[in-house]
């Protein structure tokens, strides 16, 4: 089962110089709760950039894999050179974290849409371009204070 989670403006805006562009702590522990311990894909840009949070700590993930292009030994996680190749043979649950390119390439696999709706406009680089949600159906759906929650499955 394929999930991918992440946050994003009114413009889609997801990210600013491989950061995020915004700092809800009621986001956070949504995303905290619901990837710690498990299993993740991320980019390099994505990796690096957790890295820099987490500094000393190791980063909470039960397995944790990078989709890069280029050959790049990371002390914690695994390599993954054929990211398209990676989402059709993974057999069991796997996040998709982040950045913008890993989660374009994985949409088409995708079991289940996390999105956060920031209901604020923010300054960044980062876009997730335009995608449809035909093929998913709204499941779960919680408003709070400038923030909503969902959960979109695959018909």
């Amino acid at each position: 089962m394929i999930n991918l989670i992440w946050a994003m403006d009114e413009n889609r805006l997801i990210g600013d110089k491989s950061r995020l562009p915004w700092h809800y702590p009621t986001d956070l522990k949504h995303f905290n709760s619901l990837t710690r311990g498990k299993t993740v894909l991320m980019g390099h840009e994505t990796y690096m950039s957790l890295k820099g949070y987490y500094k000393t700590k190791p980063l909470p993930y039960e397995k944790i894999y990078v989709a890069n292009l280029e050959k790049y030994d990371y002390p914690d996680a695994e390599l993954v050179s054929d990211a398209i190749k990676f989402l059709k043979e993974f057999k069991d649950e796997l996040w998709v974290i982040g950045g913008k390119i890993i989660y374009e390439l994985s949409l088409p696999y995708a079991d289940n849409l996390y999105i956060t709706y920031i209901l604020n406009k923010h300054e960044g680089n980062i876009y997730f371009k335009p995608f449809s949600l035909e093929d998913f159906r709204l499941t779960e759906k919680r408003v709070e204070p400038s923030l909503i929650f969902t959960k979109y499955e695959r018909k």
